[in-house]
Formats: C-alpha cells, structure tokens, sequence
C-alpha cells in the first residue's frame, strides 16, 4: 500500500513545512487550527502522504467540511490586516474602558 492510499493520518512524528506558518508541523495540528476545524490547506498539504480527503469526509459533517473547504481561502496579507484591524479594536476598547 502507498502512502498516499493510507487512510488514517500519519503519526505525529510526521511533520511537514506549513506554508502558513513557515515552520514543520504535524497533522494533529493541522486538523483543528481553524477554530477547531481543519486548516483550508490541509487538504493539499497532506495529500501526498494519506488519502486525507477521505479520511476528513468520514469525520467531518457536510457542514463541518463545508465550512472548512468551500470556502476560498483568504491571501495571508488580507488575514494580517485583519488582525492588525482587531488588534486596533481591543487597544481603542481598552483605552475606553470597554473591556
């Protein structure tokens, strides 16, 4: 059987780069970093080494998958200015006194 026709994931001393993080990761991690569901790569990223999309389809709701792969992943420079937006928010809110 080839790694690629695996059905479970990879242990975690499996890791690989994360073209999100820069830096190795293993799929324990990468399987809840989007608020507890998978991250909108993971299905590219760990294609080559288990047949993740159906192992995620027999865990994962329709809605669940749904909302953690049909959805167009956003360009890091747009997530960044979100963050920076939110960081804003928080600072301004404190300084009011709101938090």
């Amino acid at each position: 059987m080839t790694e690629r026709n695996r059905i479970e994931p990879p242990a975690d001393d499996v890791q690989i780069r994360c073209r999100k993080l820069g830096q190795l990761i293993h799929y324990g991690y990468c399987c809840r970093e989007n608020e507890g569901l998978p991250c909108a790569r993971t299905l590219d990223c760990w294609f080559p080494y288990f047949n993740v999309a159906e192992y995620l389809r027999g865990v994962l709701s329709p809605e669940e998958w749904a909302a953690a792969f049909e959805n167009p992943v956003k360009p890091k420079l747009h997530s960044l200015a979100e963050l920076i937006e939110k960081a804003e928010r928080n600072i301004k809110d404190k300084e009011q006194g709101k938090v």
